[in-house]
């Protein structure tokens, strides 16, 4: 357990010095190879994963460093970025 502490404080202190695109990438990169990997039961399932959550987490990080910009989704499903509702 103190392993576990040590490695997440780590964690958290080399992303504090990124940008909100590489910290979305990171989350999402973590998140994604967890859930794939559980899903899954396999290091692939968990390869996959980390590839659509980095992307994922990317693209929103991208949206959270561009104040005044908010992320949506047109009734295709696309994605896109525009300025918020004031």
């Amino acid at each position: 357990m103190k392993r576990v502490s040590i490695l997440l404080l780590l964690a958290g202190a080399t992303m504090a010095g990124c940008t909100p695109t590489q910290q979305g990438a990171g989350i999402g990169a973590a998140s994604g190879a967890v859930i794939g990997g559980v899903a899954t039961g396999n290091v692939r399932g968990a390869a996959v994963g980390a590839a659509i959550g980095g992307a994922a987490g990317a693209v929103i990080g991208n949206v959270a460093g561009q104040p005044g910009q908010c992320y949506y989704r047109d009734r295709y499903g696309r994605r896109y970025v525009a300025n918020c509702p004031r």
